[in-house]
């Protein structure tokens, strides 16, 4: 028998955006509303700006207000704000501007760099719920910070904190994961951090994807789940083997992210730049390998659109 399928409270596909630059290296407001609006017609249903993807690190704080601002303003799904850094001060006055946005939710990733004790950690979170009337998304991601959310103290802030509604998971540990959302209370969600990890983390609680590959193959991944969540194990099997390239491609020693997704956002004509420093000009090849997943993935499609037809 099907079951009904868990809610997501910002929608099954939500991508966390790269942040588009002028040539001269300056945001680029404009390119920013263009992308923005290309993903929602391409099947995202929600947004986050101003994340790992996005190079929060090298935005200004009027930087990334003034992008907020900018796609709330553009599309009319849920933008959730990356507004918070490694600094609990600075994070309370980011998450302070992001509710005056009109941000739906606030992005909170794990201090950085500082490598906090778990007590730590957990201050820190409850201060940056405590700021806001916003809903907060811990984001867990111990390969950038060093530092992994324990499951005690994510279970005490989602029981505790009534706005901590969710996490974007990039542990690369899906048993971990089944642990948690076992023990979680009723509400609290799991969004796929790993665009390669989604169907394992589907299968053990996870509500939807927070991804990177979604800027150029958003239905599919859309399609994945809903497969998944449908019954169709196989068809989400199917799927997901059809975008490994993509997965993939996403990042590398040689090109971490968001070089290769800017380099295939150049390659599609939409609005990219270059990454700043101290990432900076995409490594030689990257474009031709976007080329190359690009029309991997067109004629995958193809192949699938005659498959249907010759189905009916």
């Amino acid at each position: 028998m099907q079951s009904t399928p868990p809610a997501a409270r910002f929608g099954r596909i939500v991508t966390a955006m790269a942040t588009p630059f002028t040539p001269s290296g300056a945001l680029d407001l404009e390119g920013a509303r263009r992308l923005a609006r290309r993903l929602v017609e391409d099947g995202n249903d929600g947004l986050v700006l101003s994340g790992s993807t996005g190079e929060a690190p090298t935005l200004s704080d009027d930087e990334r207000v003034a992008l907020w601002e900018a796609v709330i303003d553009a599309v009319d799904v849920p933008v959730i704000a990356g507004a918070t850094s490694n600094d609990t001060a600075h994070s309370l006055a980011l998450v302070h501007r992001a509710e005056q946005s009109g941000a739906a939710a606030v992005l909170a990733v794990t201090p950085y760099y500082n490598r906090p004790s778990q007590s730590g950690l957990e201050a820190h979170f409850r201060a940056i719920a405590g700021a806001t009337q916003l809903p907060v998304i811990l984001y867990d991601i111990p390969i950038r910070t060093g530092r992994r959310i324990a499951r005690e103290t994510m279970l005490s802030l989602a029981r505790d904190v009534e706005n901590i509604v969710a996490v974007k998971d990039a542990t690369g540990d899906p048993a971990a994961t089944a642990r948690l959302l076992a023990e979680a209370p009723p509400g609290f969600e799991c969004y796929s951090g790993d665009d390669a990890l989604t169907l394992p983390l589907l299968s053990v609680g996870a509500v939807g994807l927070i991804g990177v590959a979604t800027h150029w193959c958003a239905r599919e991944c859309g399609e994945m789940i809903n497969q998944f969540f449908e019954g169709d194990v196989a068809g989400a099997l199917a799927t997901n083997r059809g975008l490994l390239e993509s997965f993939d491609f996403e990042t590398s020693d040689e090109a971490p992210n968001p070089l290769p997704v800017k380099a295939m956002l150049r390659v599609l004509g939409l609005p990219a730049g270059e990454c700043r420093l101290p990432l900076g000009v995409a490594p030689g090849g990257l474009e031709d390998r976007a080329k190359s997943v690009i029309e991997h993935l067109e004629a995958w499609r193809g192949s699938r659109a005659e498959g249907f037809d010759a189905k009916t």
